[in-house]
């Protein structure tokens, strides 16, 4: 459950009147949208009505005027600004709008913030940001404070503004020990961590799903889906959790995991909460029955579902460079140039060079490399991803797993074969 303290320093949302169907709108780029959801889960836990496309739009609906009504009838605006989003149009266009409609609604609350450390826009430089790139897996600290304040247009009393502070400190200290962690590859400090608790861990779900996250890069699925359990106890309107324990089955696949996380995607389907990212998971476990049952409506099962979700996010690199590959996977001529279009796409969104401290970003360089034939590259690249988490065997090994199947349908050479695995030679 959400910590006594913070409840006592939340506001309650304002009722909703004068035709208001939403307490919250949030605008935001595909690319950050984990951690949208992580923000999306807390507001929701507190009770707001949140417009999130992904959770209330439906295949066919018109895009621009479903979000310009939306907003129309929301009480307040955030918009998340990051380094990916600081060249969208879109993004910025949402920022106009929600500004104009400040002018015109004086009871509108329009909330900017930032994940990262980006420079401001300039046409953005008369409005305060609300900055949480020092959280940057999801909402936390202080801020998270001041932000639930400034969407009910509340100040904060004296008493908020030490509880925030004393949150900040708290915060930092709880993400730099999960993130170290990880780094050095001790689940036991994890799972220690998380049974210790604390203010932070029962802010959100959002740190807790970054240890299990955590986890599931080490191999620990077990654990992770205990962990998981955990919070969907004390978070169950909180829908992270329930993804990211889909993704820990999927990659346990014991006994009938792979069914329970079908199940457990399949449900958020129906209720319309599959996101692009758990349609990308969603995706990996018709992959999975495709391995075992080699039956081509699964593997072009998992294809539709990753391009689907590309095309609803077309900035998700994720599952476009998945309906890349599983577009070379079923093998026909036609699908062999689906699949360097999608490669295509995906290197204009990930670029062609390491990129620091990104794992998967990385290797998705070096996949689309792979693809394309540049073999020598593509085995540089996947080394230098593998430097940037050296001790996320379980990543590591899904990574390999790919290169494997695209080396073998790419008809590769023993040489250029050779040049790939290199980069995976500890994993033997």
């Amino acid at each position: 459950m959400i910590h006594p303290e913070l409840l006592k320093f939340a506001p309650e949302p304002t009722p909703l009147i004068n035709g208001n169907l939403w307490h919250v709108f949030l605008s935001y780029r595909s690319v950050n949208r984990s951690w949208v959801l992580n923000l999306y889960d807390i507001l929701t836990e507190l009770g707001h009505k949140v417009f999130l496309d992904q959770y209330v739009m439906k295949s066919g609906d018109i895009l621009i005027e479903q979000l310009e009504n939306a907003l129309e009838k929301s009480q307040a605006g955030i918009l998340v600004w990051s380094n990916e989003a600081r060249d969208s149009e879109w993004v910025k266009k949402e920022y106009y709008t929600m500004e104009s409609k400040v002018t015109k609604d004086k009871s509108f609350h329009f909330v900017p913030l930032r994940v990262n450390q980006v420079s401001l826009p300039l046409f953005a430089s008369n409005r305060i940001f609300i900055d949480f790139s020092a959280y940057p897996d999801g909402p936390n600290g202080g801020d998270l404070i001041r932000l639930l304040h400034a969407i009910v247009g509340q100040p904060l009393s004296a008493a908020a503004v030490k509880f925030s502070n004393e949150l900040d400190e708290s915060s930092e200290m709880a993400s730099a020990q999960v993130n170290a962690s990880i780094r050095n590859g001790r689940d036991e400090r994890l799972l220690q961590l998380f049974d210790a608790g604390g203010l932070p861990w029962e802010t959100s779900a959002a740190l807790g799903c970054k240890a299990a996250n955590g986890l599931i890069s080490l191999k620990k699925y077990t654990e992770a889906i205990t962990m998981l359990d955990k919070l969907e106890k004390a978070f169950p309107k909180s829908l992270r959790p329930k993804q990211l324990k889909a993704l820990a089955l999927a990659r346990r696949n014991e006994g009938n995991d792979a069914e329970d996380s079908q199940e457990i995607l399949g449900i958020l389907k129906r209720l319309n909460y599959l996101d692009t990212e758990s349609s990308g998971i969603y995706a990996r476990t018709w992959m999975d029955r495709y391995e075992k049952s080699k039956d081509i409506n699964d593997l072009l099962q998992s294809r539709t579902l990753y391009a689907e979700a590309f095309e609803r996010s077309p900035d998700d690199y994720y599952t476009g460079i998945n309906a890349a590959a599983k577009s070379i996977f079923i093998g026909t001529d036609e699908d062999i140039a689906t699949a360097y279009d999608y490669a295509d796409r995906t290197q204009k969104i990930v670029g062609d060079q390491m990129v620091p401290d990104d794992y998967w970003k990385t290797a998705t360089v070096a996949e689309v490399m792979l693809i394309k034939k540049q073999y020598k590259e593509a085995g540089a690249m996947y080394a230098e991803a593998i430097q940037i988490e050296p001790k996320s065997f379980g990543s590591q090994e899904s990574t390999k797993k790919q290169a494997l199947r695209l080396l073998e349908k790419l008809k590769a050479t023993e040489e250029e074969k050779s040049w790939v695995l290199a980069a995976f030679k500890h994993l033997n």
